[in-house]
């Protein structure tokens, strides 16, 4: 699977398991929706852990661009909140550093 896929799907499945903590804690949801967060987050750890790559710090590190880019996604449209030219801006030099990491020659 393409890596950019595999991030894709690791940020969801972070996204989704901190924001069932969130619920939990911060909006008074049950704590039963502690499990499927709890199941989202064994997901984002098993999916970076499918990325090719022999060293897990650059795939994390990597990946934080696109994590940072799917929460304001998630900010949008889960949450109602138009992201602002500043984090539309911080994001684009996420992703520039996101990709200097993916592809660097090495």
């Amino acid at each position: 699977m393409p890596t950019i896929v595999l991030y894709g799907l690791a940020a969801a499945a972070e996204i989704a398991g901190c924001f069932a903590f969130f619920a939990w804690w911060r909006l008074g949801q049950s704590a039963l929706w502690l499990i499927p967060g709890l199941g989202s987050l064994i997901a984002l750890a098993l999916l970076l852990a499918l990325v090719d790559s022999p060293a897990a710090g650059r795939t994390y590190a990597a990946y934080g661009g696109i994590y940072i880019v799917a929460s304001l996604v998630w900010l949008w449209l889960a949450e109602g909140f138009r992201p602002d030219r500043f984090d539309l801006a911080g994001a684009a030099i996420c992703l520039v550093g996101a990709a200097v990491i993916i592809a660097a020659p090495r």
